[in-house]
């Protein structure tokens, strides 16, 4: 497969986008600052300290009256309803972790790192450290193969390139991964887990100690419930209910965003501009959409103004849309349902070479 002059694949684009071609590609970083002067002018960078007090304070609540269900439902066969809707506050404690990432929730470091340990080690068991900094290489060059660790061949291949070099699981896995994709989405909760669990063993993760005492402790809280109320046997089947869902659940967040969207190599001729646009999808839907997915239905705002309050990222969709017609610059935009089609097309095309090598 050739790669273009601008960096991206030659490959077919999904949906409404448009040829990608160098002369709509090249263009100057001044682009990004018109439009940023307008998202400024709306008042979208402001912070909303009432609306994230109340999506914590819903979230937590809920989060903590799973709990209390759990405690008093005792040994029942009604904990595995416990454990499905505990997979979804994991995954919405996991949205905000990543909006106190990006600054949205405070401006200043020390109680942005405060709140993500707390939400995010001893909540919900996943390293903040570690995916804050997985997360902002993503961010910095999305979908670049070489660059964005979220398109690492390591389990899936993410163009016909990396499958014809693949090697070991993603090899065997990248033949059959359009239909093998969301079952394997269930081991991605203990994916998380494990990876945090990585981070903190080995040095250079930037409170460490915190970090691996926070973990330890969830984990040791987390097992010794399901173990001091339920029996084994069910411990066992909560234990796997729960982490099966939400890593399901955080798949179906993310994977709409940019898979099967166009991938980078080398040194793309891009401004920041269109490198955020290009290789991101926005979803389609109203306050139920916006809810489960935490805002990044709105991928393409959030990656041109990470530290946009979810809550903006709505009012800023048709600016930015209109923007980018008037540079007449693709702007992709589904349904979740086709989100998922495109990407799962995607993946099917990306590993013909393995099923059919030559």
């Amino acid at each position: 497969m050739c790669r273009g002059r601008s960096g991206f694949r030659d490959e077919p684009l999904p949906g409404r986008l448009l040829p990608v071609t160098t002369e709509n590609l090249v263009h100057t970083g001044s682009d990004f600052a018109r439009l940023s002067q307008r998202i400024s002018a709306a008042g979208l960078m402001a912070r909303r300290p009432g609306y994230y007090t109340a999506r914590f304070a819903i979230v937590g609540g809920l989060f903590a009256a799973g709990w209390v269900a759990f405690a008093f439902l005792g040994n029942s066969w009604w904990q595995l309803a416990v454990a499905a809707f505990q997979a979804v506050m994991f995954a919405q404690i996991a949205l905000l972790s990543h909006d106190l990432a990006h600054k949205q929730v405070f401006r200043r470091r020390r109680p942005t790192e405060i709140a993500g340990m707390l939400v995010g080690n001893l909540g919900i068991g996943m390293s903040y450290g570690w995916w804050m900094d997985k997360h902002t290489r993503h961010h910095a060059n999305p979908n670049h193969e070489e660059l964005d660790p979220d398109v690492d061949p390591d389990i899936f291949v993410w163009s016909k390139d990396q499958a014809r070099n693949a090697g070991g699981v993603a090899r065997f896995i990248g033949k059959y991964q359009a239909f093998l994709f969301f079952p394997m989405l269930t081991l991605e909760g203990l994916n998380l887990h494990v990876s945090g669990i990585r981070a903190v063993v080995k040095p250079g993760l930037r409170r460490r100690w915190v970090e691996a005492a926070l973990l330890a402790t969830h984990v040791v809280v987390y097992l010794g419930a399901l173990l001091l109320v339920l029996s084994p046997g069910m411990a066992l089947l909560f234990f796997v209910i729960h982490q099966a869902l939400w890593g399901v659940y955080m798949g179906s967040i993310f994977a709409p965003n940019h898979k099967g969207m166009p991938t980078l190599t080398g040194q793309p001729q891009l401004d920041f501009l269109r490198k955020q646009v290009l290789t991101s999808r926005n979803v389609r839907g109203g306050l139920v959409t916006d809810v489960a997915l935490g805002g990044l239905n709105y991928q393409i705002e959030h990656h041109l103004f990470p530290s946009m309050p979810s809550r903006h990222l709505r009012l800023a969709q048709p600016i930015v849309q209109g923007y980018c017609a008037e540079l007449d610059i693709p702007y992709l935009q589904t349904s979740l349902v086709e989100s998922y089609r495109q990407a799962l097309t995607h993946l099917h095309e990306a590993g013909a070479p393995l099923r059919n090598p030559s």
